[in-house]
């Protein structure tokens, strides 16, 4: 019959090869995780940090954590007991691995290969087998660490192992700060990962090196193993549904993400105490667990803490609360004090420990980024750890690089590698086609941008010579039109001499009277409108007294609208405001629109002038009429200038077609607005409001007092 010692051993290193395991589940998680184009950093972290960490522990860190215990070594003892003690060392290098490649999740993407190294041996030789002592050094039948002899309950290691871990990743995010682009102003969305399928590969494997992470520390073949694997499986299943269904109220969506850390979280939580509660409770216990997971990365996400995989919710967070579940939820009669005690005994542990691994961390990876710089360049993070510390790279990465380079430089000229047989060749393929039907559009539009500049530069030369033109012409036209109506007036006043016993010549001087008249009006409205045109026209701003100018030009149209047969009537509000504008152009607003309505109104209608202050305190100039009225394409077209209000009205109305431009031109310079409203048969009202910037409330002018009142007995 085989040694019982021997069995144990089998069962040991096979618990061994399955916490191993565990590391391979920890490089695919992280590597689905993190960006394609530091895949293989991260993956170069996770063996490197297994190697480090098992030759400091085997050399270093095993001594210091059993002391005075008889087989840390694996050298006393001989054949059955030295397989045993040498299985119980391989089982140990593993966990001290599973402890630090907590870190290197959390700190993916900017932390420097070689500095990270140096991180693991620090956690490996300084905190690991310290807080270790204090709870396990017994467990290889030396002397029990205080927490140990107090009664402290950490079976696999929730706290000693998950907890350090967790610990020890916060420190160093402390130190390192977040990733590039993390925390941008206004965003705290996370880095979108690379491949999550990889992830939940990562997820399974672990799950399956759990089995032999909490098996294993039975350290023998027992009747315990049943119970314990049982608990195992329960609490990962119940810390993902939870984690889900916590995800799905926070979000209302379906997180992968949190599934996979809350099957993580629920492991870690069972750690602690598998071997003592039952069924029900493990599931409690992993769903507490992973129902912490969210909360937790949104404290982290507030705090503006970057852990790129969850491991402080993980491992730090669901293994403290994994180690208070230890006296809260264990079998009754399993624990050697009460649960009162045991509650107390167990948070000791936990803030002990804590207390000592954080500080010591933090303390040790500030003094190590003194003297050698922890974090990578911000090159380094922006072309991606694949290429900047191994000088490798894959399809994806490639891809990314090339586009980022034609981003960057703005140069679509050379293609983005297509590397034939990769996940990516036909993306690649696809964005190198669109690149060149980019490129084709670009030329058309640059040749059609060239066309519409030529076009441009001959439409402004026009529209100068134009400009020029009509200001040339209209000065021109001014001087024998002003010797015209002054010749006529002349001969009006003077009574035609010889002639003036003949009434046709006085018609005729008038005729010639009117005609010149209108063809000044006419000029004058072609000089106004160039000059608006052009930008030449400015707005001298004074105070204008409404009531004043408007009567003024009731004066000056009243003739025009007798003729017509028009009945012209004012509208003035009591206390109308002062307005602050162009005078000379208000004035010129108002009669045209009165002189507009006086020529469209038919024989016994009526033109009304209306000024009033609106409730937003704008002053508003409304003229209505009841003429031809127009329709709505009507309104637009008399808008346009040059153009005659109405065809069919053309000859009957004569103009330039200029009234409403230049209103419309005259308001925007005043940064007011002309609104028309017309039914066509039934009338017009035409309303030019100003900004209320330009009412001034009107001044009280009192009249003079007598010297004896203004200033008394003096």
């Amino acid at each position: 019959m085989a040694d019982p010692l021997v069995l144990d051993s089998l069962w040991i290193l096979i618990a061994s090869s399955l916490v191993l395991l565990m590391q391979i589940g920890f490089c695919a998680l992280e590597a689905g995780v993190v960006r394609a184009k530091n895949t293989i950093n991260v993956a170069a972290k996770n063996i490197t940090d297994l190697c480090v960490s098992g030759l400091a522990f085997w050399a270093v860190g095993a001594s210091v954590m059993f002391a005075d215990g008889r087989y840390a070594d694996g050298t006393q003892g001989s054949g059955a007991l030295q397989s045993w003690a040498l299985s119980f060392l391989v089982f140990q290098i593993m966990f001290c691995g599973t402890a630090t490649t907590i870190l290197s999740g959390a700190v993916a993407e900017r932390m420097r290969y070689g500095a990270y190294a140096l991180l693991v041996a620090c956690v490996t030789l300084v905190v690991y087998p310290v807080t270790g002592s204090w709870a396990w050094q017994g467990i290889d039948g030396g002397q029990p660490g205080w927490l140990e002899a107090r009664g402290f309950v950490d079976f696999a290691g929730s706290t000693v192992v998950h907890s350090v871990g967790g610990w020890a990743a916060l420190a160093a995010l402390v130190v390192v700060g977040p990733r590039m682009g993390r925390f941008g102003p206004g965003d705290d969305s996370p880095i979108q990962s690379s491949n999550i399928p990889m992830s939940a590969i990562g997820v399974g494997l672990m799950w399956v090196g759990w089995i032999g992470f909490n098996g294993g520390s039975t350290l023998a073949l027992n009747d315990q193993l049943g119970g314990i694997i049982l608990n195992t499986i329960l609490a990962g299943c119940a810390g993902g549904c939870a984690a889900q269904a916590v995800s799905l109220l926070r979000y209302r969506s379906v997180s992968v993400f949190a599934l996979l850390n809350g099957i993580l979280a629920g492991l870690v939580g069972i750690t602690a105490g598998c071997h003592i509660v039952d069924g029900p409770s493990a599931v409690l216990i992993g769903a507490i667990a992973g129902a912490l997971m969210t909360p937790s990365l949104l404290l982290l996400e507030r705090l503006k803490i970057d852990d790129a995989v969850g491991a402080i919710p993980v491992h730090l967070i669901a293994g403290i609360w994994g180690t208070l579940a230890v006296a809260l939820l264990a079998r009754p009669g399993s624990l050697e004090i009460s649960m009162v005690d045991q509650l107390g005994v167990q948070a000791l542990g936990i803030a002990a420990i804590g207390a000592y691994a954080f500080p010591v961390c933090l303390v040790i990876f500030y003094v190590l980024n003194m003297v050698v710089p922890l974090r990578a360049s911000s090159e380094a993070e922006v072309d991606g750890f694949n290429v900047t510390e191994h000088r490798a790279s894959n399809a994806m990465s490639n891809l990314i690089m090339d586009m980022e380079r034609q981003r960057q430089t703005g140069d679509l000229g050379e293609p983005v590698r297509v590397e034939n047989g990769s996940e990516v060749e036909t993306v690649a393929i696809q964005y190198n086609r669109v690149v060149t039907k980019i490129r084709h559009d670009a030329k058309k539009l640059e040749k059609a941008y060239d066309e519409i500049l030529k076009a441009k530069a001959a439409a402004e030369s026009a529209s100068l010579a134009k400009t020029s033109f009509l200001a040339n012409m209209s000065h021109e036209l001014r001087t024998p039109l002003n010797a015209i109506i002054g010749f006529s007036e002349l001969m009006q006043n003077e009574a035609f001499g010889p002639l003036s016993g003949d009434g046709r010549y006085k018609e005729y001087n008038e005729t010639i009277y009117e005609a010149g008249n209108h063809l000044l009006s006419l000029v004058n409205d072609l000089l106004e409108h160039s000059r608006i045109e052009s930008g030449q026209a400015e707005i001298r701003d004074g105070e204008i007294d409404l009531q004043r100018l408007i009567r003024s030009i009731a004066r000056m149209t009243q003739d025009a609208a007798n003729r017509a047969e028009v009945d012209l009537s004012v509208d003035l509000d009591e206390g109308l405001p002062i307005l602050i504008g162009d005078e000379r152009l208000v004035k010129q607003i108002v009669l045209n629109l009165v002189s507009n309505a006086i020529k469209f109104t038919n024989p016994e209608g009526q033109v009304r002038i209306l000024a009033r202050l609106e409730a937003d305190n704008r002053i508003a100039l409304v003229v209505s009429d009841t003429g031809i009225g127009m329709s709505r394409e009507g309104i637009a077209e008399a808008m346009e200038p040059f153009k005659q209000l109405q065809d069919h009205h053309a000859k009957q109305y004569a103009g330039t077609g200029l009234g409403l431009p230049l209103v419309k031109a005259m308001m925007r310079l005043h940064d007011g607005t002309l609104t028309i409203d017309s039914i066509e048969g039934h009338g017009t009202t035409a309303t030019a409001r100003f900004p209320d910037r330009r009412t001034q409330a009107q001044r009280v002018e009192r009249p003079p007092q007598p010297a004896a009142e203004a200033g008394g007995d003096a």
